[in-house]
């Protein structure tokens, strides 16, 4: 039994521990060649690629230990949303619904929201 201890002793870190922090450094490595954007499934698939063999689940373990994370809720580009159109068309109906022929006044009706900033 002391010839065990004495073996786990030098060799601290199992073939597995030694082979995961290999594989982080490609993670982190490809996470940090993204941005910082890409998640386990983008770096999974990037490893893959690159013909490494490992499981998806594997990949989002080392992440979440490591606390790598993908990009979430992108900040919307500046820009006019909202006010007036830029084209309105004349109210030539002027509520004045009552016609004596079918097919000569066309109404409708368009209902949205505007986002706000």
């Amino acid at each position: 039994m002391p010839s065990g201890y004495n073996a786990w002793c030098r060799n601290a870190l199992s073939e597995r521990a030694r082979d995961d922090q290999r594989l982080l450094g490609l993670i982190k490595h490809a996470w940090l060649k993204s941005g910082g954007v890409y998640g386990y499934r983008k770096i999974h698939q990037d490893l893959r690629e690159a013909g490494e063999a490992c499981g998806k689940h594997r990949v989002a373990r080392l992440m979440r230990q490591e606390g790598l994370r993908s990009q979430t809720g992108y900040r919307r580009r500046p820009g006019c949303y909202g006010g007036t159109p830029a084209m309105v068309s004349p109210n030539r109906l002027d509520r004045r619904f009552e016609v004596t022929a079918p097919n000569i006044v066309w109404v409708t009706d368009i209902t949205y929201s505007v986002p706000r900033l």
